[in-house]
């Protein structure tokens, strides 16, 4: 199964603007014909394109797409999320806890029928005082198998709401994605779901 598959370009190029500036009349004298600029509009577009095929022949980023699907074990003895500090307010709080994950990621949302592509490893911090939840979230996506093997991308952000989207910053990468920069979201899947373990679509969007 391709996972990965090239979308059509962002168009982000950018040209520089040259200004033609016409240089004034010398002095002559009457024994030496005068020297004038060029006038012509026809030869000033020509020199207009001229300068301007750099911005055509531009290569603009390129945006992949590369979609896998996120399998977390809440509990049991295989559970792939704990919690390994609690918070020092006891009782029911949460905030200053911490934890660690290491999530499978497949390429399809059933694990009969799909095959591991790597792991979603990271750490994560609840980091709202309030009612409202908040959890700061630092994430490797490290690919094993498929086209990316060997390779890995860096996620950072804040998750407010664990059935709804959520959006990180991709900062960084290893192997094929050094130096990228982009995007994933990540969607809850309901249907492919059971209690004690959740399925979630991880779209990575990368600038390479």
């Amino acid at each position: 199964m391709n996972l990965a598959r090239q979308i059509p370009s962002l168009g982000r190029a950018r040209c520089i603007a040259t200004t033609i500036h016409t240089l004034p009349q010398q002095r002559h004298s009457s024994r030496r014909p005068a020297m004038t600029a060029p006038s012509s509009p026809l030869l000033m577009l020509a020199l207009l394109l001229l300068t301007s095929s750099a911005c055509t022949s531009a290569k603009a980023d390129d945006l992949k797409l590369i979609r896998v699907y996120m399998h977390e074990t809440l509990s049991g003895p295989n559970a792939t999320v704990l919690s390994s500090v609690q918070s020092p307010l006891g009782g029911n709080a949460t905030f200053g806890q911490m934890g660690v994950l290491d999530n499978e990621l497949r390429d399809g949302p059933r694990r009969g029928g799909s095959s591991e592509l790597g792991r979603f490893q990271g750490l994560f911090a609840m980091t709202g005082s309030g009612r409202a939840l908040s959890i700061l979230s630092a994430v490797n996506v490290v690919f094993t198998a498929g086209e990316h093997r060997g390779s890995t991308l860096a996620m950072l952000g804040t998750i407010h709401d664990l059935r709804a989207t959520v959006e990180r910053t991709i900062v960084g990468g290893t192997g094929a994605f050094r130096m990228v920069r982009g995007y994933g979201l990540i969607d809850y899947v309901p249907e492919a779901s059971t209690p004690g373990h959740d399925v979630y679509r991880v779209d990575l969007f990368v600038v390479v």
